[in-house]
């Protein structure tokens, strides 16, 4: 999550922008919307709702835990061909400006990540849309 490059640019091509956001907000909702449905249940409701509320609840607590786990899952999944031509371009163009970046035979998402890191540091905009 801390490794993936949040620029507008890239949110047409890659959901990550979307789940990263996405599980950051449910980090900062949800624990509240849990207390907040177990203060309800126990103020206003009745004893037989207890298993679903529990439940609901459950559900809840684990949306964050979804979210890193797809992010985990993405970062350990190996580029499409297209993607991984893409990522040895972008580490050719960086290595003719003088950086030295070190080029992975089967490049998965993290490193993806990691180059486009660097490139937009490194690099302007325009190696997006050649």
């Amino acid at each position: 999550m801390t490794i993936w490059p949040r620029r507008p640019e890239l949110n047409p091509l890659f959901p990550e922008n979307r789940v990263i956001r996405a599980t950051e907000f449910a980090l900062k909702v949800i624990p509240a919307l849990a207390v907040l449905s177990i203060m309800l249940q126990f103020q206003f409701g009745q004893d037989y709702y207890w298993p679903s509320v529990i439940t609901s609840v459950l559900f809840l607590l684990s949306l964050p835990l979804q979210g890193y786990y797809w992010l985990g899952q993405r970062a350990a999944t190996r580029l499409p061909p297209s993607l991984a031509s893409w990522y040895r371009e972008i580490n050719g163009k960086m290595n003719e400006q003088g950086g030295r970046r070190q080029l992975v035979a089967q490049p998965r998402y993290e490193e993806l990540a990691d180059t486009l890191n660097a490139a937009f540091k490194q690099l302007d905009k325009s190696f997006l849309y050649e």
